[in-house]
């Protein structure tokens, strides 16, 4: 069953990232989330017996890109909940990406479900963030 589990074609979680459009401030609280969380199921015959395979999204490691990341178990919220967040702290270009551990479950027929040992890592893309630094201006004077 691990080894089957192992096998699995698992989808890279989706990363998003607010502000959207690929650009964020400098000190700015850059809000990071997916909706990438339903498990997934798959049915394969296995020494004869039909098998059921699930995988559900267990934790998630946010890579911002800049040296810095964060493990979480929630696959945080979209604005206004601001429940993953980063601040860049310099201008520049970023590669942020996520990872995606799943862990398994498997039932023979319409046996009961059985933990499968071990989790499987997904690699996400990394998408282009660029952070810039906003320069004030005074209007109406």
């Amino acid at each position: 069953m691990r080894r089957a589990f192992a096998e699995l074609e698992l989808p890279a979680g989706t990363l998003t990232i607010q502000p959207p459009d690929g650009l964020t401030l400098v000190n700015f609280r850059t809000n990071f989330y997916t909706t990438s969380t339903d498990p997934i199921s798959t049915t394969v015959a296995l020494l004869g017996q039909q098998v059921t395979l699930e995988a559900t999204p267990a934790t998630f490691v946010w890579h911002f890109g800049d040296g810095r990341s964060r493990s979480t178990t929630e696959p945080g919220a979209a604005y206004p909940e601001l429940r993953i967040t980063h601040n860049y702290l310099r201008k520049g270009e970023y590669l942020p990406s996520l990872s995606t551990t799943y862990t398994g479950r498997y039932r023979i027929a319409d046996g009961p479900w059985q933990a499968i040992p071990g989790t499987v890592t997904i690699d996400g893309p990394g998408q282009p963030l660029r952070a810039i630094e906003a320069e004030p201006k005074l209007v109406g004077y």
